[in-house]
């Protein structure tokens, strides 16, 4: 019964009844691998005026597997000591991004850290979701720690549960749409990041100036110089004993870096039984570790580890904050150094540029009005991206 339940996806379009048939990726595709010329070092292989580019591992990362455009482009002379793509392939990068599958849409040069499945007996876009649905479980060929070791002979042999073509070019178009979606809901979310960097670059003054580029109507005076500790509350953190982290969420929520954050946000992942420093709701959390000057907000009472520090500021503070790790502010304290940090002086210290509280509650007004919508944005992305998972796990065997 299992077995029989085994080639049944759980949700399918209507009018496909079959069992999916069990094959292996080698019996669907005659899978080869790229080939690199070498040395790669060599400027011989390259050529910026061919129409031949070059795919490499930073463009997969880039461009999320879907391959329009490249950097590089690949010499006459290279293009002999390689495998050369005028059409759309599936291929699948067996190094570094192990595991990762992608489409080239322009004329491609393929190294040898990736397979490419020639003359293939399948829809393109199932395959493309199925491996990448299939990605995190490549890395049962690697020891624990270590690089996954991925070789043509073992994607061959993995085995894989179909459908008819029919049944594959409708879910192949429909994850396609849903990728689609994905993709310009991420390029609306990373619009509107540079947007709010634009601002914050241009409605701060720049070194030296006393007044900011852009500025709300009505205010003309000069902004004034003054200490961060001067401005706003600093309490330090103080790490817990180890013995006290629990995983209870009924304990105190410990805050002890990034890994607590996201989206600007504290995500409660350890807690504690120990109060050492407090910070409570709606503080700002700052990180005083590598990476330094990170700044976010809790939305809880939380117990602050070595790693961060609060500040009792208000908005305007939290955007400057942002503005500073922005423009490079820390990275000061950190040149010379082998362990990037900054201590209580180094915060209290720092030179802010502060206008009169009317305006400072308008900036803040104006920013957080821009943070509430990248987060809408940034939830409906996730959203997506979870409905997409369900999807795949839902409608594949």
């Amino acid at each position: 019964m299992k077995d029989k339940q085994a080639k049944y996806p759980q949700l399918r379009f209507k009018g496909f009844t079959d069992p999916w048939v069990q094959r292996n990726l080698g019996d669907l595709a005659e899978i080869v691998r790229g080939a690199s010329p070498r040395p790669i070092q060599d400027p011989k292989w390259f050529d910026d005026s061919s129409e031949i580019g070059w795919l490499r591992i930073s463009d997969v990362t880039e461009q999320n597997g879907r391959i329009h455009h490249l950097d590089q482009h690949i010499s006459e002379a290279g293009q002999a000591k390689t495998r050369v793509l005028t059409e759309p392939h599936l291929l699948l990068s067996i190094a570094a991004t192990v595991g990762k599958p992608l489409v080239n849409y322009v004329k491609t040069g393929v190294h040898d850290g990736f397979l490419i499945f020639m003359n293939p007996k399948f829809d393109l876009e199932f395959m493309f979701q199925w491996l990448e649905s299939y990605r995190d479980k490549w890395s049962r060929y690697g020891q624990p720690g270590s690089q996954v070791n991925l070789n043509s002979d073992l994607v061959k042999n993995q085995s894989i549960s179909i459908p008819s073509m029919d049944e594959q070019q409708k879910l192949g178009e429909f994850f396609t749409s849903i990728d689609n979606l994905i993709a310009a809901n991420q390029r609306k979310l990373d619009l509107l990041k540079e947007q709010k960097k634009g601002y914050l670059q241009k409605m701060f003054p720049k070194n030296g100036a006393k007044v900011p580029e852009l500025r709300f109507a009505g205010f003309a005076d000069d902004w004034e110089q003054r200490k961060l500790g001067e401005e706003a509350q600093l309490t330090m953190g103080q790490a817990p004993n180890s013995e006290n982290y629990t995983k209870n969420p009924d304990d105190y929520i410990l805050v002890q870096g990034n890994a607590d954050m996201k989206n600007g946000r504290v995500v409660p992942r350890v807690w504690t039984t120990q109060i050492t420093k407090k910070a409570e709701k709606s503080d700002l959390i700052l990180s005083v570790r590598a990476p330094v000057g990170d700044i976010g907000k809790t939305d809880y009472d939380v117990v602050l580890g070595r790693g961060v520090a609060a500040i009792k500021g208000n908005e305007f503070i939290f955007q400057q904050l942002g503005k500073m790790k922005l423009t490079g502010y820390w990275t000061r304290y950190s040149t010379g150094s082998t362990f990037e940090s900054i201590n209580s002086n180094d915060i209290k210290d720092a030179k802010i540029m502060v206008p009169v509280e009317e305006e400072q509650q308008k900036i803040g007004a104006f920013f957080k009005q821009l943070d509430d919508t990248i987060v809408l944005h940034q939830r409906k992305l996730d959203l997506l991206k979870e409905q997409k998972k369900g999807f795949l796990q839902k409608m594949f065997v």
